[in-house]
């Protein structure tokens, strides 16, 4: 009994080009999706009436210019390294 709140990050790739890099990242609250970041978006989206007025704070703010970093300073990096880690297993 309670409330969830959690978030979740990814990066999907079908190559190491940062073109073919996406970096989402989603806001939950109670297995409902509120909010995400797309970076092919390049900005936030709300999904629920809380969701709009938080995307709304987050576009106006340094977060969203913190979440377009984000694909360089993590997807980019991380999946140079994950790509070729699986093409040598396999």
């Amino acid at each position: 009994d309670g409330f969830r709140n959690y978030a979740v990050t990814r990066c999907d790739f079908n190559s190491t080009d940062p073109k073919d890099i996406r970096l989402i990242y989603s806001e939950y609250y109670n297995k409902l999706e509120i909010a995400r970041f797309d970076s092919s978006v390049g900005r936030f989206v709300g999904y629920t009436e809380y969701g709009v007025k938080q995307a709304d704070g987050w576009n106006s703010g340094p977060e969203v210019v913190q979440m377009r970093n984000e694909k360089d300073r993590y997807c980019v990096h991380n999946v140079g390294i994950d790509y070729q880690a699986a093409l040598t297993k396999s």
